[in-house]
């Protein structure tokens, strides 16, 4: 079986290692567990990046240094009262890995997880050496070169690309490639040209200052307890901004979208957004001049999965029960779920994930106890129906990427 990089790095990240991070942090398991989800495969892409660069001698370097640290032998404890499990190298590591990326990376992390920007840092100062440390495993195992190393990474490198969870915006990164999934950023009718983003927490630590790379540096440092420093002063500090060093401009942050009440035929109400996929289908459902068939779709606003799988997020639970709730309150209504993507990456990858997640929203709503013969199946359409070019921005390719509903009848 071919070697999985995503995989192997998250057989690391077990659920108990996940715990004592949140609890070493401060932060709840589900946020420790999305800031995972975008810092692996962030990571992978930063990795392919330099090997790209250079041939892959110098990852294969660095992550022979890694191994050595131990790292994947010491891992949980990292995040222990000793604070011993960042190996020594972490700044180091990060500094030849993502350079100036730093600081952006770390936080567009915790304004995605909505974490403090000390806890993304930390959590960045481990994944590194982490990924690293398997990668220099797996090349010693099987004795690669480091042009052997570039070929696994670049062979992998869609994959790292689809990984990304939406939400994530890592725009501009890595010299314009994809850095940012969204596959349901838009909720639209059949025309997909609305636009709606889900909400984010917001705060003063969100915005980037130019402190550099030295600062990241010494925030792991101090996370790691030493000169005696106690644990839990530093986890309850004030946020700290997190230092970007990618730019002079302060990223925006999105406006916080209306909360409304949708009132169902049923006269049950669910929480929602104003021009969410709630609001517009109920709409529709509700307006007699509205019709059902195969060019009506909604486009979800708040549906995201775990990082290199099919798997809905916890935080998507919301949106899959109000569609149950709609299809009960609606029984006349009938639904087909649709997977797009971008024209980026591979066309059978993009085609066989759409497909996955498809298929994984639809057995969401089933379980949450939709009537069956409401739910007309399932398609992944990959990037077959994406209008974007390949070359165009990642932000005007963003409207190809997403989970719709069609209403077939009503």
């Amino acid at each position: 079986m071919a070697f999985n990089i995503l995989d192997a790095v998250k057989g690391f990240l077990s659920p108990d290692t996940v715990g004592k991070a949140a609890s070493y942090l401060g932060e709840s398991d589900s946020s420790i567990g999305r800031a995972l989800s975008g810092l692996i495969p962030t990571t992978l892409l930063g990795i392919t990046s330099k090997a790209e660069m250079d041939g892959g001698d110098s990852i294969m370097d660095l992550a022979k240094r890694a191994l050595n640290t131990g790292i994947l032998n010491n891992l949980g404890d990292t995040f222990s009262s000793a604070g011993g499990g960042i190996p020594e190298s972490s700044p180091g590591l990060l500094s030849a890995v993502l350079g100036d990326k730093v600081g952006g990376i770390a936080n567009a992390i915790a304004q995605f997880a909505g974490i403090k920007g000390s806890s993304a840092a930390s959590l960045l100062g481990s994944i590194v050496p982490l990924v690293l440390g398997v990668l220099g495993k797996h090349a010693g195992d099987n004795g690669l070169s480091g042009s052997g190393l570039l070929s696994l990474l670049s062979g992998q490198k869609s994959s790292f690309q689809n990984a990304l969870p939406g939400g994530l915006n890592l725009s501009g990164l890595f010299g314009g490639r994809e850095t940012e999934r969204h596959d349901a950023t838009h909720a639209t009718t059949h025309t997909h040209t609305e636009t709606v983003h889900t909400e984010k927490k917001s705060g003063s630590w969100l915005m980037p200052l130019l402190l550099g790379l030295a600062a990241v540096a010494l925030l792991l440092y101090l996370m790691k307890g030493c000169n005696g420093a106690d644990k839990e002063e530093i986890r309850t500090e004030t946020p700290v901004a997190v230092p970007d060093t990618t730019a002079t401009t302060v990223t925006p942050v999105t406006p916080t979208r209306e909360s409304l009440k949708v009132k169902l035929a049923d006269n049950s109400e669910i929480d929602a957004y104003r021009g969410g996929i709630e609001d517009k289908l109920v709409n529709c459902l509700n307006d007699s001049s509205c019709t059902a068939g195969k060019d009506r779709w909604f486009d979800f606003d708040n549906i995201n999965f775990e990082v290199g799988s099919a798997r809905l997020t916890a935080e998507s639970q919301a949106q899959v029960n109000n569609i149950v709730a709609i299809l009960k309150a609606y029984p006349k209504a009938k639904i087909k779920i649709g997977g797009y993507t971008d024209k980026t990456g591979d066309d059978a990858a993009n085609k066989k994930l759409s497909q996955e997640r498809a298929d994984a929203v639809l057995a969401a709503i089933k379980a949450g106890g939709a009537n069956a013969a409401q739910l007309e199946g399932a398609e992944g359409y990959g990037e077959d129906l994406a209008k974007i070019a390949e070359d165009a921005s990642d932000e005007e390719r963003r409207a190809d990427r997403r989970i719709s509903v069609q209403l077939r009848e009503k």
